[in-house]
């Protein structure tokens, strides 16, 4: 059975970084030791027998299998062998489960050779800065390896050379409507313009500013701008809604953005009448001490 509206390069994750057998493909990804990833039955597997969970919220799981069947599965599970062509669950039960009520034949998946969950995680983190992923395995990848191996945020961003925030970053756009993950797949629409896009408030908004960007060639500027003004529209009051909003200058824009690549982050300059307003997003409470560190820095140099 194939997944309406899935697209070619979705469904592996992790899988993009495992050696599926082929010379070239272990040539260019490196070897993972203990793993390889395989499409596998999906009647070939059984859950873990010591699986904690044994209650799973329906209304998450229906929201996974919208996802799975709008997308693609982005993460594979994870496996060990059993024999006679059988295979047992380590990691992704809902996943699994997932895929059955989509009635799917085959599932991604990771079968692990080695009993060492340390080994296979470092061997991932090695192969990810390597692999040629789009955003949304990027981002899934990021993921699986945060969820199911138990990695910081920290130790992810050292041992590939990525800043915390461009992970924090990254792994949000796992929260675009499916039909909008689906275009950044694709490669209709970069990452930059996912990031602006994930500032409205609502899945509709974000879908149809989407297809607004693809429709007009908008550039990622544009689409910031476009954001901005949707949600200021959305937040404003009545009475203030007629009101034109002042176009920012040319040159405030160029210190946004020097500041958005001084500080990894995306910075947003407001201009009014008499005063102005700047605006520094921030991933988590460890990123927002970051920013401060540098900004203290640059006070004091």
């Amino acid at each position: 059975m194939t997944v309406p509206g899935r697209k070619g390069g979705l469904g592996r994750g992790l899988g993009a970084l495992i050696p599926q057998g082929p010379a070239e493909v272990t040539a260019e990804l490196g070897d993972v030791a203990g793993a390889r990833f395989a499409e596998l039955p999906v009647g070939a597997i059984v859950p873990n027998h010591v699986q904690p969970r044994t209650v799973f919220d329906e209304e998450a799981l229906a929201e996974l299998v919208h996802s799975i069947r709008e997308v693609g599965l982005l993460q594979p599970i994870v496996v060990r062998a059993l024999g006679q062509d059988r295979y047992e669950l380590i990691m992704g039960e809902r996943r699994w489960r997932a895929c059955q009520r989509l009635g799917l034949t085959t599932i991604p998946a990771i079968v692990r050779d080695t009993q060492d969950d340390a080994m296979l995680r470092d061997a991932l983190l090695e192969n990810l800065h390597r692999s040629q992923l789009n955003p949304l395995e990027e981002a899934a990848a990021y993921q699986q390896l945060l969820a199911d191996f138990g990695t910081t945020h920290e130790e992810l961003a050292q041992r590939i050379g990525r800043s915390r925030p461009q992970i924090s970053n990254t792994i949000r756009l796992l929260g675009l409507p499916p039909a909008v993950q689906s275009r950044v797949a694709a490669g209709v629409l970069s990452a930059g313009h996912a990031r602006a896009i994930l500032g409205l408030p609502t899945p509709q908004a974000m879908d149809t500013m989407a297809q607004r960007v693809v429709a007009e060639g908008m550039s990622v500027r544009s689409t910031e701008e476009a954001v901005s003004l949707a949600a200021s529209a959305s937040d404003a009051p009545p009475k203030r809604s007629a009101s034109a909003k002042r176009l920012v200058p040319e040159a405030a824009r160029e210190v946004a953005d020097r500041l958005s690549d001084r500080l990894e982050t995306r910075v947003k300059v407001d201009v009014g009448r008499s005063k102005g307003k700047i605006t520094i997003e921030f991933a988590t409470l460890e990123d927002l001490q970051r920013i401060a560190e540098i900004v203290q820095g640059r006070a004091t140099a």
